[in-house]
């Protein structure tokens, strides 16, 4: 099992559409996948028409349940759905409160190490949704992941936040004293623009950074997607978002889990000592 986390600490760089489309990816190729709700907004879960109403157990429950004697499994609050081989943790509106208690609670960022370190779930993948802001929500997730996605918009205000966030994996990293990958996907990209093609230019020059050789574009075929309750793959396997997504999974499965391969049981047990 592998855990991906897809972060940004600025909003609208196409996060959630980078979870949904590699988790219709991913499943279309065989594999499972359980995607996990972390952001207040809750975007994924309403993608995916899992709203609030009937109430119902999700991502927040597992924070609130760390603190008891008996904590949560991620089972207990995983939904299947439509889709083969894809699974839903939903997110709820106390996500938004957890800040606000973090620092009368040490060990928040630890509780998706936790969750998932004793887990024996049947995923090939685990996908995060993290909210586009620093804090406890976005610490605990890179704690516990292998791989870091940050989807970058091919813009000029979307390069300039993504010293932000690499230097929040830095942090993060030298905490868990453990290596952790990352990968920027350039996003939402738009070929026929001058800036889209510069910025991606001034992207690809961040040589201490490991950039994703492709693009994933500007695709109306996504927004139609979110509108249907589908990942991009079940919804248009042959548009060009879809394809995009597709690539970017084949990407990962050939260079990031093949790599971390003889190093997973070392990592898991570094992420929960």
């Amino acid at each position: 099992m592998r855990i991906v986390c897809v972060a940004n600490q600025k909003g609208g760089v196409g996060k959630t559409t980078t979870v949904a489309g590699l988790a219709g990816a991913f499943a279309a190729s065989g594999r499972s996948v359980l995607m996990l709700d972390l952001d207040p907004q809750a975007s994924l879960t309403h993608w995916f028409g899992l709203d609030e109403s009937p109430p119902r157990v999700g991502t927040y429950d597992l924070y609130a349940a760390s603190e008891k004697p008996r904590t949560l499994d991620v089972a207990e609050i995983t939904y299947p759905l439509t889709e083969a081989r894809v699974a839903l943790a939903p997110a709820q509106a106390g996500l938004a409160t957890l800040e606000r208690s973090a620092a009368s609670r040490p060990n928040l960022g630890r509780t998706l190490i936790q969750a998932f370190s004793d887990a024996h779930l049947p995923y090939d993948y685990v996908l995060f949704d993290c909210p586009p802001t620093f804090g406890s929500l976005m610490i605990s997730a890179l704690a516990a992941a292998d791989l870091v996605l940050i989807p970058t918009q091919t813009e000029p205000l979307a390069l300039q936040a993504l010293d932000g966030m690499l230097r929040t994996v830095s942090m993060v990293e030298r905490s868990r004293k453990h290596t952790l990958p990352v990968v920027i996907v350039p996003s939402m990209y738009d070929r026929r623009t001058r800036v889209a093609q510069d910025s991606l230019a001034a992207l690809r020059a961040r040589t201490a950074c490991t950039v994703w050789d492709e693009e994933i574009p500007v695709d109306t075929r996504l927004r139609e997607a979110s509108r249907n309750g589908a990942s991009p793959e079940q919804f248009d396997a042959q548009s060009r978002g879809a394809n995009a997504f597709a690539r970017l999974a084949a990407w990962i499965a050939t260079n990031v889990s093949a790599n971390s391969e003889n190093s997973d049981e070392n990592s898991t047990e570094e992420r929960a000592a």
